[in-house]
């Protein structure tokens, strides 16, 4: 099993078919049995009626023709078309439940596999590339939709078929029947190793593939297409996708050579086939052991023998690629998240009194390496705490601890008395509302922007909200007021209204425990006064929690942690800690006394969320 932390190397390293991960795949199919009972039985029809037709030559040239039966003639013939037809209707049949059950297995894998994501915490998708994730969430589950529809479906019937002929030609002539079936070994052993070759060539394939889906996701979602465009690196990017994309063409050209050979393999020993049953049974048919109309059913039938038993051959290849897929899933399925929730969790009271505590509290995101060490303090219900400190103190990293984006390394995070990780997560998060500096919007309108906080919110609700973080202006300015869509990432906005509307979000969810990074540092002072005049109301008798950058946070605050290098250095009001001319007072005269005159901030502590 692999924990929280992806690395990247474990994609690359060496994997088998293992017994135990074609059980685990096989397992995908076992609740859609009765479909497949309903599918082998239209196989098990359709399979003799598609034989019937080389059965019918036989009789048609020794009893029709040779014999000179016009009406008989007739029968058969008609009997010829109605056999394929019958087998055809019933194809549709069997096809319209083979989709179905593919699409359902397809449908269970990505939906597992979306909701095995949603467990993992924070620290997966800080090391994992979201190019890669994407690939293996659409194309190595579509793939698998493909095998199963194109290649495993076709194969049962092919297999249904083949079981057939063999079993009419050994009743025909068992001793052509041995001689056709002696090129079979020789088709098993080629698609034996075709088949490794294509196992590791798949994984391959789509190892490469995901990297360039996270080169284009890089460079062509808006963020990183400004930062490209900015460094003028159109060019650089031009060839690191180009290099990328020949590495997926090399791979994609030797998977298609080795199936092509494979092919030619395969149409020599269909050659060779009928090329010994024509020798030895046209040798009987001249000593008059055999008849002409024999001879001919069965050469009819070899179509019909090694046409699937090349697809059978072809079928080891494409589940061999299949089991590649799977695999990729399997690595992700098998991700244990370091964030999980207890049995015995029980749910945050509600509404929560929204006492945070932290008791002798240290985190770590690598071994040896402790971004927070030894925190203790405690936020009472009605409290705003402000946080302070130089970039990389450690304030981010110890927000993240209240909602369990990450869980403590040493020590406890406590709500209401409860280890945050004896609570249900749900019931945690739902109580707790968080703005951070960088505002995350959905390409939608104004509305579900703001409805993802709670979705039964009237407009009603909605405009109250505004008004609260003092957005109401801008959605009226709007040409089409909540309906506006806001583009990818909210870019339509400014900064200053992107922010504002992430509070207004919050507010609408009305929580009883804030989590705030400094939430109002893209506006302007007036706007940013009048946003916290109405909150004043709003946080009484709710938990606040703020890193600070700004004179008004520190001096609206109830009680100033400063925390410098991962440590709590000291903690009071911002009047006892300017009298004690420590840090705080150090950081005031950098970075919050400036702000009195309007001058820049220092880079010490201005900094943007931290580790």
């Amino acid at each position: 099993m692999m924990h929280g932390t992806w690395r990247g190397r474990d994609r690359d390293r060496p994997t088998r078919v293992t017994r135990g991960m074609v059980l685990r795949a096989g397992s995908y199919f076992r609740p859609y049995w009765r479909e497949g009972l309903i599918i082998m039985a239209t196989l098990g029809v359709a399979a003799p009626l598609a034989l019937a037709p080389a059965l019918l030559v036989r009789s048609v040239i020794d009893d029709a023709i040779l014999g000179g039966d016009l009406r008989l003639l007739l029968v058969l013939a008609g009997a010829m078309i109605v056999a394929p037809t019958a087998s055809g209707l019933l194809s549709v049949l069997q096809t319209r439940f083979s989709a179905q059950v593919a699409e359902r297995i397809v449908f269970d894998l990505r939906s597992g596999l979306y909701a095995h994501l949603q467990s993992l915490s924070l620290r997966f998708f800080t090391a994992a590339k979201t190019g890669e994730v994407m690939s293996r969430l659409s194309n190595d589950v579509t793939n698998i939709n493909r095998v199963i529809t194109q290649t495993m479906m076709q194969s049962l019937m092919q297999a249904f078929i083949l079981v057939s002929a063999v079993a009419v030609m050994f009743a025909m002539d068992w001793r052509l029947a041995l001689l056709s079936l002696s090129v079979l070994p020789f088709a098993v052993a080629s698609s034996r190793r075709v088949g490794f070759r294509r196992y590791d060539l798949q994984k391959e394939a789509q190892v490469k593939l995901a990297d360039l889906n996270a080169i284009t996701q890089e460079t062509l979602n808006i963020s990183g297409f400004l930062l490209m465009k900015t460094f003028a690196k159109e060019t650089f990017e031009r060839l690191r996708f180009e290099r990328k994309a020949t590495e997926v063409m090399d791979v994609q050209i030797r998977t298609s050579m080795l199936g092509r050979w494979f092919r030619v393999v395969l149409q020599i020993l269909e050659a060779i086939g009928p090329a010994l049953v024509y020798l030895y049974g046209g040798y009987l048919v001249i000593q008059g052991d055999m008849s002409l109309g024999t001879l001919v059913a069965f050469v009819a039938l070899l179509v019909r023998l090694y046409q699937p038993m090349g697809q059978l051959a072809n079928v080891n290849v494409e589940v061999m690629a299949a089991l590649a897929l799977f695999e990729r899933i399997f690595e992700y399925l098998d991700i244990e998240s370091d964030v999980a929730e207890s049995p015995s969790a029980v749910a945050l009271p509600t509404p929560a009194r929204g006492h945070v505590a932290f008791h002798d509290v240290g985190f770590q995101y690598l071994p040896e390496r402790w971004a927070l060490r030894g925190i203790t303090f405690a936020a009472e219900p009605g409290q705003l705490v402000a946080l302070v400190g130089p970039t990389g103190a450690g304030k981010t990293t110890a927000t993240y601890l209240v909602p369990r984006l990450y869980d403590a390394t040493e020590g406890a995070v406590t709500i209401d008395g409860t280890d945050v990780r004896d609570l249900k997560i749900h019931s945690l998060r739902s109580q707790m509302g968080i703005v951070t500096q960088e505002t995350y919007l959905f390409n939608a309108s104004v509305r579900e922007n703001l409805r993802y906080a709670r979705a039964e919110a009237t407009d009603a609700e909605v405009m109250d909200a505004c008004r609260v973080a003092q957005f109401d202006d801008v959605v009226e300015d709007m040409p089409e007021g909540l309906d506006t869509v806001v583009g990818e990432r909210g870019y339509r906005l400014s900064g200053g209204e992107k922010q504002r509307l992430a509070i207004a979000r919050v507010l609408l969810k009305d929580p009883r425990i804030l989590v705030m990074d400094e939430a109002t540092s893209s506006l302007d002072s007036v706007t940013e006064s009048r946003i916290q005049a109405a909150m004043g109301p709003l946080m009484e008798g709710r938990t606040t929690i703020a890193i600070a950058h700004r004179l008004s946070t520190v001096l609206a605050a109830d009680q100033i942690l400063v925390i410098d290098q991962g440590r709590l250095v000291e903690t009071g009001t911002h009047a006892e800690l300017i009298a004690e001319g420590g840090l705080y007072a150090e950081l005031y005269e950098i970075q919050f006394k400036p702000q009195l005159t309007g001058a820049v901030a220092a880079p010490l502590g201005a900094g943007s969320p931290d580790a």
